[in-house]
């Protein structure tokens, strides 16, 4: 399994069989390496509404005829739009063709805001939990820190944590470190932060923090192997 980081919260999954991808926010995100008008995706997965997650969604998956799995409302908007969803909630799994999907708690906000500025309420945001051949990858999407993620940690052999270090909206580096030790992931990569200026943070200093050397940097379009 391929795993590659895009900037934001961008991540892309790549199995012998499928490509996921992970809040596909492309076009209107400075930091990214992908063409969303060009990139092929069987499925793409999403922690919540917000438009910085949400992204290219719509048009990727009509252009590719992608199967969408997300938050019940959120998976409902967009199922109203024509596209191929797959509703789930919060400590709810489901085992597809493409690996396992389990839904967890993150504590934020999810809407969608439309270009009249109208806002869509789109449920709870959510954490993912993808496994995949004995191998599980948790992607916290936008989340403050919560007391739960030792249980997650406990419970699940993460060999990858996508954890949001950038403040303001969600954790900062300090609580993502905790989150770290909480989890206990083999490997831990910083997310949603400096693709704006009110999410500035050092990545690297993150990483460093990170007990067991478990802490990585993945530039935008690098890859790893699991």
């Amino acid at each position: 399994m391929k795993v590659s980081y895009h900037g934001h919260s961008v991540v892309k999954i790549e199995t012998n069989e499928h490509t996921i991808l992970i809040d596909p926010y492309i076009s209107e995100q400075g930091n990214c390496d992908l063409d969303a008008s060009t990139i092929e995706a069987d499925v793409i997965l999403l922690t919540h509404g917000h438009n910085d997650h949400v992204g290219d969604t719509v048009d990727i998956a009509k252009r590719n005829d992608s199967f969408v799995v997300a938050p019940f409302e959120l998976a409902t908007y967009l199922g109203n739009k024509g596209l191929n969803t797959h509703p789930m909630y919060i400590g709810g799994a489901h085992t597809f063709d493409f690996g396992t999907v389990k839904f967890t708690q993150a504590f934020h906000g999810s809407s969608y805001t439309e270009e009249d500025g109208t806002i869509v309420y789109t449920g709870m945001p959510t954490g993912i939990l993808f496994t995949y051949e004995g191998k599980t990858i948790y992607h916290a999407g936008d989340t403050g820190l919560f007391s739960d993620m030792k249980l997650i940690g406990e419970r699940n052999n993460i060999d990858l944590a996508f954890l949001p270090i950038g403040d303001n909206f969600t954790m900062g580096p300090e609580d993502a470190t905790l989150a770290a030790e909480w989890l206990q992931a083999k490997h831990v990569v910083p997310v949603h932060y400096n693709t704006f200026p009110l999410i500035e943070q050092d990545g690297e200093a993150f990483a460093e923090g990170i007990k067991g050397g478990a802490g990585k940097v993945m530039g935008v379009g690098e890859s790893l192997t699991l």
